[in-house]
């Protein structure tokens, strides 16, 4: 069972809010909007993006990384914690 289980319809929700946001940008390209009125619309898709996969993040730390850390094997909690590491970095450079 994953982490964010109990909230994978909230999760679900939000994403599909988001497909509108993208399908709602390529409209104002198709109607050739104004530049900055799209790229203020692409920059609120991309923190709500971010928003979702802080909240992934921060229910995988919860879940998985505490639950190995409370396990018997120390390797794999070590692993638990680097694989998180990895994720906020790639979060941090996107």
């Amino acid at each position: 069972m994953r982490g964010y289980s109990m909230d994978k319809d909230d999760y679900q929700r939000r994403l599909r809010r988001i497909e509108g946001q993208v399908r709602g940008l390529q409209r104002m390209v198709d109607d050739d909007a104004y530049c900055i009125d799209v790229l203020t619309q692409l920059s609120a898709v991309t923190k709500a993006l971010q928003s979702v996969g802080i909240g992934l993040l921060e229910q995988h730390v919860q879940h998985c990384v505490m639950e190995a850390a409370r396990g018997d094997d120390p390797d794999a909690a070590r692993a638990k914690v680097e694989e998180a590491t990895r994720a906020i970095e790639r979060l941090v450079r996107s």
